[in-house]
């Protein structure tokens, strides 16, 4: 094997294992995506597509020469001729056909994993970062949650807090109104008892009245028979003085 196909050949088996290692399962994307943070990939990064677009036209280049040699050794025309002529050729030319033919499978597999490796980079990236925007978005989620659940304790407390404020200003109303309700009775029970003592003095003054009236009766009587009295000694006094 020439040295450029030996290159190819452990560029192949390179990519084979970097493959199977992206393929790990217990190594997430995120942690990937810490490793090609590294300041050394940041370095590579900025040739990696000059360094990728490069890597392809070389392997293309040694592919189409694979197939060229493949195509040229599968002659079977020269085959024939040549194994009429020189009794080893044919087994060269099978040797040389078999070894492009390896080549080709050589540089057809490192382009086909060369864009394979690229892509799950790139899947792999993309999903970090789904990832991360899902971790970042689920601890949003749970701060909110958190949030929310102290806002509506905060709202549990103050509904508590007006209610206790409610009761003590209907307890206020009331005991304002049991005040007033004592004061009205007490100045109900003033006026009933200013209102017996006048009935009190109301029945002595109709009393006096009534004793005084009684007296007045009897003397108006004691006066009316003085009076006919009077009025029958002038009646017999004058018929004296007539006979």
């Amino acid at each position: 094997m020439t040295f450029q196909w030996t290159v190819v050949a452990s560029f192949l088996y390179t990519e084979v294992a970097v493959l199977l290692i992206l393929c790990i399962p217990f190594i997430s994307p995120l942690r990937w995506e810490r490793i090609f943070k590294f300041q050394l990939w940041n370095t590579i990064g900025a040739y990696w597509n000059k360094a990728f677009l490069t890597v392809i036209i070389i392997l293309i280049v040694l592919f189409l020469d694979a197939v060229r040699e493949v195509r040229k050794y599968s002659a079977t025309q020269m085959i024939d001729k040549d194994s009429k002529l020189y009794p080893n050729a044919y087994d060269h030319i099978h040797m040389k056909l078999f070894r492009s033919q390896r080549n080709l499978y050589i540089s057809g597999f490192s382009l086909f994993l060369w864009l394979v490796l690229r892509r799950v980079i790139v899947l792999i990236t993309q999903l970090a970062t789904e990832m991360g925007s899902t971790v970042a978005l689920r601890d949003q989620v749970q701060n909110t949650n958190e949030a929310v659940k102290k806002y509506m304790e905060e709202n549990e407390k103050i509904k508590q807090v007006l209610n206790r404020s409610h009761k003590s200003e209907k307890e206020k109303t009331e005991d304002a109104l049991c005040e007033k309700s004592k004061h009205e009775m007490e100045d109900l029970k003033k006026e009933l008892k200013r209102t017996a003592e006048a009935l009190l003095r109301s029945r002595s003054e109709l009393s006096a009245i009534k004793k005084q009236t009684g007296g007045i009766i009897t003397e108006y009587d004691r006066l009316t028979k003085e009076h006919e009295e009077l009025q029958n000694r002038v009646e017999k006094t004058s018929e004296k003085k007539d006979q």
